[in-house]
């Protein structure tokens, strides 16, 4: 089902859709690809929206740092002084977090108007990002299926290809309040990531892979969140072919519990401790899945290259239950 949701300033017509199965709700805004809502129930069987958002166009406009629930794009989370060496030449990116590139520029996938075509318990949201876009090469061809499994988990899966070499790090950055509303920092977290990528003032990894044992980081045994991250964490299982689970979001309060599984290695925990009105630090939670931070100028990590005649690919899956 889709419904007119606003319109840009210049004309340009948004729709919300929205995908309901087992349970679950699912609403999935044309605009920056953006999860608007996620509705499921506690334990009680209540069901409430669990993921921060606004009611209408017009918020995501006048707010559009926090990137609530969008997909990001080109490329993911920071790169260093905006810029990366690629087959002997230094690309320059929009700079729009101090120094570094964040989330794709100035006007990253977030914001821009995606075609949706729906599919089989889902919908098909694609783009062309033509070469030079936010300063990346390459024409890069892009589609994101958002689909509702018969268990009512909401898998996220990206492909791309290029016409000339470039790097992708694509992601979805809902944040999670599995209570509904309040302040998330109370939940619990589990996260299979024996190490994280430490960061200096900028939140830029320092290209160590450090061992969370001992330290605030280790959230080997489910523990309460708290507040202070906006890290990435070394994922144990690495790239893999097919989605494997590495996450637990539990509200012991409501009972409701996401379980998140991808192929990427690794994943950033952002704790929204700078987060803005009309929200309040602390409202959300982001697990965002993903290849690591400045991975195009550290060659230790796992590479975000995209050649011709490769294709990019990616998958997430958000699973709710109670416990």
């Amino acid at each position: 089902m889709s419904e007119l949701f606003g319109t840009l300033a210049d004309g340009t017509a948004v729709h919300r859709w929205t995908l309901q199965r087992a349970g679950v709700r699912v609403r999935v805004l044309s605009y920056g690809g953006i999860v608007q809502s996620v509705e499921t129930p506690d334990r009680a069987g209540r069901s409430a929206n669990v993921v921060l958002g606004f009611d209408d166009l017009d918020g995501y406009l006048a707010h559009p740092e926090p990137y609530l629930g969008a997909l990001v794009g080109r490329y993911a989370n920071r790169i260093a002084g905006g810029r990366f060496p690629l087959d002997g030449r230094t690309y320059t990116l929009a700079r729009n977090d101090g120094p570094n590139a964040l989330h794709g520029g100035e006007r990253g996938f977030d914001k821009r108007v995606w075609e949706v075509t729906p599919i089989e318990h889902g919908l098909r949201l694609s783009r062309v990002s033509p070469h030079g876009e936010e300063g990346f090469p390459g024409r890069l061809e892009v589609t994101a299926r958002y689909t509702l499994e018969e268990s009512g988990a909401l898998r996220i899966a990206y492909e791309a290809v290029t016409d000339a070499p470039t790097v992708v790090n694509l992601t979805n950055h809902t944040y999670w309040n599995l209570a509904g509303s309040g302040d998330a920092t109370g939940h619990t977290l589990r996260l299979a990531a024996s190490r994280y990528t430490p960061v200096d003032g900028d939140l830029i990894p320092t290209g160590d892979l450090a061992e969370v044992s001992g330290t605030r980081f280790d959230f080997r045994s489910s523990r309460p969140v708290g507040a202070g991250y906006d890290h990435n964490f070394v994922l144990d299982k690495g790239v893999s072919e097919a989605a494997e689970q590495v996450a637990e979001l539990h509200d012991p309060v409501s009972g409701r519990l996401l379980t998140v599984a991808t192929t990427e290695p690794g994943l950033q925990l952002y704790t929204a401790d700078h987060i803005t009105a009309p929200f309040s630090p602390g409202a959300g939670v982001a697990l965002e899945t993903q290849h690591f931070p400045d991975s195009p100028n550290r060659p230790r990590f796992p590479s975000t290259e995209l050649r011709p005649g490769q294709v990019y690919r990616s998958e997430t899956v958000y699973g709710f239950a109670v416990r």
